[in-house]
Parts: structure tokens; sequence; C-alpha cells
């Protein structure tokens, strides 16, 4: 029996797998310490992965060296690339999962991922040396009484800390729906100092899909040619995909609910909470949209070997008995039986203003937190964390420099900047919105911008560069050649025309007609045999014929936006000191004294995002550190 380890990673979920395989692989001697060793990155809610800005996520993870990719494309039962009708910026991937298998996968992936090892436990009290000028992590406590020894913990709780269940009068302890709540890590961590609050969110009722009349609802099907997520040559698209289906909620289904409102935990104060404003309970959408006399819900399966079903967007803490009657009178639901109700959970989070951009917390030395505990919500956002943080944990104890990507380099970057610099007033969920640089970070081009550093810190494989590096000069062959073959207008014009594009009055280059609307490398390759010729010549692929063609039609804005993101490098590259006095500062507004003081800024670029911390500000700031 092991009892001493480089890095120890509690909790089991979607953050702490992708932590401790990270970590593991890079050759840290990893332990994975979970409650439940059945329900690895458990999909606790709904059956799916990616969607918009997720998908982008879930690409960038795997550009890295993560595992959901991968795991997501061997577990397919639905694909689809979400707002294909928008600019390529917006493109996002989803993929419906088999719940089960989803699962499976990730346990069969890690028992079998040398230097990491899996103790089934809960974590009671994380363990500190207190002797230096700064507490430094040095073990963990489980319920069986055992100490584990180890040089750094990576905290992955999810909803467990402190986790309460609602569902009408009814509160239950659990993490989730069977499983038990965790308690001590919280009190431990009160303790020596870290700021704690509650979150809440909630899932809905599951249902029995014998008992469902699909003939009369709406079906929602796969893409006729499915994508998938991970880069690798090693996974394919989908073959075999099953129907989602559209489902309505009526006036009647409203008024029937709001009889339960009185009994309601989220409105009788029961609930103290906060909820995710973008993923609301139907009470809540109730409430805020009250004079919608319908709402669209999304009937997802949970696998190929289940009856089971999720109704997305009916998530609920009402009594059981309102539910199941609000439920029945929906179209096709008129002899619904269900599995079990949809609940709401609160759970103990710490606000993650009291990290480093590593993950690292700022009070104890070798400790992170990833996933919810650091007040997200989402498999996807769990997972980059869990990611960064057993890559950053494993680089601390070699001695190298933590990975911290900017917020032009990937959405990790903006999800893990706003965290630790903005901290949450609610469960944190990525939007494309929240990017500066939308068009940098595409879900198509994650690889180009993340696979070099994936493979320069130990998590790509040779093989796996080697293919990228194949699909990046494709790439550029495909762009070269389009920007010096000439197309004569008798060769174009009548092409042009069935794309109602403007015909040819003379010759142009290739990658001029390119730049125009309607134009694309699929179907000019029907029209030119010149480039169908190339194309086949040089075996690319249709990853890399289509990274061609936005690169050609958004020039322009991706030069744009990398020329705006160089400049306001120069405010990143201007360092704070760790223990700069801002009260000393009297130039600076009270206010941004104050949140200077508690975030900490590292660089005048992190301060300049700091809510409260004027233009004005930032100028005092580079009068004192840099200009």
């Amino acid at each position: 029996m092991i009892l001493e380890y480089d890095i120890i990673v509690i909790g089991g979920g979607h953050a702490g797998c992708e932590a401790a395989s990270a970590a593991a692989r890079l050759g840290s001697r990893t332990l994975l310490l979970t409650m439940d060793m059945t329900k690895m990155a458990s999909m606790s809610c709904n059956p799916a992965v990616g969607g918009v800005a997720k998908g982008q996520i879930i690409r960038e993870i795997d550009a890295l060296g993560g595992q959901m990719g991968r795991i997501t494309d061997l577990t397919t039962i639905q694909f689809r690339m979400l707002n294909r009708s928008k600019g390529a910026a917006m493109w996002s991937p989803r993929a419906q999962c088999d719940k089960s298998r989803f699962s499976a996968q990730w346990r069969h992936t890690l028992e079998n991922t040398v230097n990491l090892y899996i103790w089934q436990d809960a974590a009671t009290e994380l363990l500190f040396d207190t002797a230096g000028a700064k507490p430094r992590i040095k073990g963990v406590r489980t319920q069986m009484g055992i100490e584990f020894a180890c040089r750094a913990v990576v905290l992955t709780s999810g909803t467990f800390l402190g986790g309460m269940m609602h569902c009408g009068t009814s509160h239950a302890e659990g993490g989730r729906a069977g499983d038990a709540a965790s308690h001590g890590i919280t009190e431990s961590l009160r303790a020596i100092g870290f700021e704690t609050g509650r979150m809440k969110t909630g899932t809905p009722a599951r249902l029995d899909a014998r008992t469902i009349d699909f003939e009369s609802l709406e079906p929602q099907y796969g893409d006729e040619n499915p994508a998938k997520f991970s880069f690798s040559p090693d996974t394919q698209p989908v073959k075999h995909q099953l129907p989602c289906f559209l489902v309505y909620t009526t006036a009647e289904v409203h008024d029937l609910l709001r009889t339960g409102f009185d009994r309601s935990p989220l409105f009788n104060g029961t609930i103290k909470g906060i909820g995710p404003r973008y993923c609301p309970s139907i009470e809540d959408k109730l409430r805020t949209f009250a004079d919608k006399d319908q709402h669209q819900l999304f009937l997802e399966p949970e696998g190929e070997s289940t009856n089971e079903y999720y109704l997305n967007g009916f998530s609920s803490s009402l009594p059981w008995d309102i539910q199941w009657e609000a439920l029945h009178k929906i179209r096709g639901f008129e002899d619904l039986h269900i599995f079990r109700p949809g609940y709401a959970i609160e759970y103990d989070y710490f606000p993650p203003t009291q990290l480093h951009h590593s993950l690292e917390t700022k009070l104890v030395s070798g400790l992170y937190f990833a996933g919810q505990v650091n007040g997200t919500t989402g498999y996807e956002e769990a997972a980059a964390q869990g990611l960064m943080a057993g890559i950053n944990a494993h680089r601390a104890l070699k001695g190298e420099e933590a990975v911290v990507l900017q917020r032009d380099e990937a959405y990790i970057g903006v999800l893990i900047d706003d965290l630790v610099t903005k901290g949450v007033d609610e469960p944190y969920r990525m939007f494309t919105s929240r990017a500066e640089y939308r068009i940098l970070l595409r879900q198509d081009n994650a690889d180009i911008r993340l696979t070099p550093i994936g493979y320069k810190i130990g998590l790509i494989s040779q093989k796996r560069y080697a293919h990228f590096t194949e699909k990046k000069a494709s790439v550029e062959s495909l762009i070269s050649f389009a920007r010096r073959q000439s197309i004569k207008a008798a060769e174009i014009n009548d092409y042009l025309k069935s794309v109602n594009s403007e015909p040819l009055t003379q010759g142009r280059k290739l990658y001029d007609i390119l730049m125009r609307n309607n134009v694309t490398f699929e179907s000019l390759s029907e029209a030119l045999p010149k480039l169908r010729k190339f194309i086949s010549d040089n075996n690319i692929s249709a990853e890399a014929i289509e990274e061609a063609e936005i690169q050609i039609k958004y020039k322009g804005y991706i030069e744009r936006e990398k020329f705006i993101a160089e400049k306001l490098h120069r405010l990143e590259n201007i360092r704070i000191p760790e223990d700069f006095d801002f009260h000393s500062m009297n130039s600076l507004t009270i206010e941004a004294r104050q949140k200077l003081t508690r975030i900490r800024p590292a660089t005048i670029g992190q301060a300049s995002r700091i809510p409260g911390v004027s233009p004005a500000d930032v100028n005092v700031l580079l009068v004192k550190f840099g200009r």
C-alpha cells in the first residue's frame, strides 16, 4: 500500500479525471481519491458534451492532450454542429453521449494510465504544514482514517461539499441522487482562512421511454455528415445516431406548476445558494417570463441500451407530485412514467479570486482548485480547469513555469482569467460573448492554437504531433495554391451564376473568388478540375479544406483581432510585485485600492479587467510600473 504520492486529486468528476490523467501522464505519481469508482466523470445532469462555447472548450482540451474529446467520440450517439448558419466563430460542436459508456470509458482510461492509482474513500480533512511563512499542503485524511502524504492536492469535489438536495418540502444530504455528501474539507479550509459560499444547481425529472408517445413529438436528428471532437486520427465520427425530440409546455402546464410555488424551496427561502442565470429551473422561467404561454424543451436519450430520457429545460425543485401532474399535461406525455423527479442541490464553493492563474490557491502552496468548487457550472468548464490544474501541479513540483493561456489563445484562458480576476456572483457558464477574440478562438483551429503547447509540455505524443503538422502543412499548401492559381472567366462563370455570385469580366486568382459568399472549396472543386486534382494528389482532408476556407474568408477579421490582441499584450507583460501595497497609492480611487488588494493582479493587463478599476486607475499603475 502506497501512502505517499506526488499529487492527490480529490474527486472523480470531469475536473478530477482530467487532472489525474494529465498529472500521471506527465510523470507525477498520482492518487485519484473518489467516493465511487463506478461513477467516474458521471454525467450527473444532461447526457451531452459541448454546445455554444463549450464545444470550443472540448476541442481545446483535446488539442492540449486532454481526454474528454476522445472519450466523447467513443461514446457519441448524436452529433450536431450548432450555429452553422452564422459565422465560423459561432460554430459549436455538440454531442449526445451514451451516459453509462462515457463513465465506463473514463474508468477504463484511468485504470490503464501509468503512474495513476485510485482509492475509493471520502476525503475528510486536508493536512497543512504551517511551519513556514506560508502554509503548504502536506496530505489528506480520509473517512477510513488513512493519511496520505503528498506534495500537491487538486480539489475537484463538485457539488459534494456540504451537498443538500431539495424536492419540494423534502430535503436530504447528498452530492447527487444516490450519493452521500462530503464533510470536513470545507471546515478545514475555512479554519485556515479561506472564504466560502453556497451555490445551487438543479436537474430535471428522468422519463421512461416506454411511456412516451414519440409519434406526437417533433424529432431532431443529428448532422447528415457528422464531425467529431478529437483532432486525433484514432477516433471516428459516430455512425449510428439516435434522435432527440422537441417538446413544448402549455399555459395549462404553467398553471399547474404555479400551484406548487408555495412549497417551492426556491421561492420560500429554503434555498440560500445562488443558482445559474443561464440554466434556470422551470419555475424560474415562469416567474421571469410570466407572459409566455409556451417554453421549448428537448427530450434527450441517455444511452443506446436504456429507456431513460432527460428532459432538457425542465429542471425543477418543485414537489414531486406537482412535477408529475404538470408533465402529464405535455403532449406525448399523457401516459408518462418517471424514474425520478427533478431536484435542486446546494453545495459549498470557494470564490475563485483566491486563486492564481495556475489555479493554485494564494493562501496555501501546493493546493489547487478546479471545477464547481470554483463557482463554475458545466462538465466542459470543469474538465478544462482540471486539465490545467493537473498540468500546473506537476510543473510546480518540477520547478517549471505554470502554463497560463491568454485570452486570445483559448476559451480556457478566458474562463480562468474571468474566474480569478472578476470572481463569480452566480455559477459561471462560458459563452462566446465572454471572449473578446472570438474569431481567433474558433473550434476548427483549436489544434493550431494549442497542440504545439500540448506537445511541448509532454501531453501530445509524437504520432499525434506528426498528424497535426501534416494537417497544418495541407492547409498552408491549399491556401498557397489558391493564391497563385489564376482562373479565367470562361472557366468559372457558369459556376458563379449557379451560386448567385456575380460573373467575372476578367481572370482572377482563386483566392479572391473564394472570398465571395456562397463560394466553397467543395462546390468549386466540382467546377474546377485542376482544384479537384490538387486536393486529390495531395490527399488533403476535409478538415484541412474547411480550415483553409475559413482562413481565406475571414482573413481581414482575423488580422484585425490579432492586431488588437498584440497591442493589449503589452499590458500583460508589465508585472506587479506580488506583495505590493496598493493602499500606499493615494492617486488610485478607494474602490480600486480595495479591489486590487483583494485580488492582487499579477499584471497591469489583469488589473485592467477587474470590475471597479477604471482606465484612470490603469494609467496610474502604468506610470508606477511600466511606461
